[in-house]
């Protein structure tokens, strides 16, 4: 089939429907985030993004708007319109029922239940269907949700704040603060675009965090906040068991602590779930498998130095943020990073950088891994 040359309002309207995409990122899981804009007569008539919970999907949003406007209208949306019956009809048949003339994609969806089968529904009905329109751009927006499809793990993200001398707090466990209020204010940003917060219990008994979007405006959507205990010594007291009941809190430990950790939080919200273990430590790898299997598609590991190196370890953390700030603390202080046990530099985890923001006197640095 041959490639579809694109014309400068094709990729202008879809630059829209991505940036609208980016609206459901951790409130829409398992589902994607997409974004969908109608256009008729060179103008909008409809838009839409995946609401919260998943539903109503975009480009029923975007329809709802445009109304009879859709009828021969060009329609842009960031992933294959789904093509399968779940809470609601499939979008393909809502497309085709609207009377529209075109279909711009940016992605055929990897879901068994869609892949490619609602791009042919919309081509048996008559209208031309063009595919791959900043599918680059479609694809890293949507990086947890193709992860957990093709992967059956969520896109890991590694949030870092750390000196110049890559170090995140005292020798004694002070860290608060390296960034200043601006970064800290980012971070909450970055903490409601995901599904899920990890941490680990040493994290949990040290500083016991809320781990909440404390930004007005975006408060309810805090993440489901994600503990890693292996032997079980989190205790009730805890502030992430203490307010399970407003935003969810799991506790990840081995099959072995399972029953134990689940009679401890049998009067709490907090649900425990278990997971392998690997000689002396959870087996990450599960963990995500788990965790992907409750459809998070996005996780942001905000943990200590050791667990950090864990995932990096594995080779499991896709994404890093690291908050830059412009002070020393010296080799007394705590790494950011725990020991990697490297041998040789040609086993060094590498990761290009892929954005750059200034957040007041700090600097917010996107790293993503490299891919072979």
């Amino acid at each position: 089939m041959a490639v579809a040359a694109f014309s400068e309002d094709d990729k202008h309207f879809m630059r829209v429907a991505l940036s609208l995409s980016k609206r459901g990122l951790g409130i829409v899981w398992p589902n994607p985030s997409v974004g969908c804009v109608i256009i008729r007569g060179g103008e909008i008539v409809g838009r839409g993004w995946t609401q919260k919970g998943g539903r109503p999907h975009a480009e029923r949003m975007a329809l709802a708007m445009a109304g009879d406007r859709a009828s021969g209208a060009s329609v842009y949306v960031t992933l294959e319109p789904c093509s399968h019956h779940g809470v609601t009809p499939p979008c393909a048949r809502g497309l085709i029922e609207a009377g529209v003339g075109r279909v711009v994609s940016a992605l055929e969806d990897p879901d068994p239940r869609v892949a490619g089968r609602g791009h042919q529904m919309l081509r048996d009905a008559g209208i031309r269907v063009d595919v791959g329109l900043m599918d680059d751009e479609a694809r890293r927006i949507n990086a947890g949700f193709l992860s957990r499809i093709t992967q059956n793990r969520p896109l890991v993200t590694l949030k870092l704040a750390a000196t110049l001398d890559g170090r995140s707090a005292l020798a004694n466990g002070q860290s608060q603060w390296i960034t200043g209020a601006q970064a800290r204010n980012r971070g909450h940003m970055l903490r409601a675009t995901h599904d899920a917060i990890l941490v680990g219990a040493d994290t949990v008994l040290a500083d016991d965090p809320d781990l909440t979007c404390r930004i007005a405006g975006i408060e309810d959507r805090s993440p489901v906040r994600i503990i890693l205990d292996r032997t079980g010594k989190v205790g009730t007291e805890c502030k992430l068991v203490q307010t399970a009941t407003q935003t969810p809190t799991w506790l990840v430990t081995s099959d072995e602590n399972t029953d134990i950790c689940r009679n401890r939080f049998a009067n709490s919200k907090a649900e425990v779930i278990a997971a392998t273990c690997d000689a002396n430590h959870l087996d990450l790898k599960d963990v995500l498998h788990r965790l992907a299997d409750k459809g998070v598609t996005r996780i942001l590991i905000e943990s200590g130095g050791r667990l950090a190196a864990g995932f990096i370890r594995a080779g499991l953390v896709d994404r890093i943020v690291h908050f830059s700030a412009p002070g020393f603390i010296g080799a007394e202080g705590l790494p950011v990073i725990g020991d990697l046990m490297l041998d040789d530099l040609v086993d060094m985890p590498r990761y290009h950088r892929a954005d750059f923001e200034k957040t007041g006197e700090d600097f917010m640095i996107t790293y993503e891994k490299e891919t072979e």
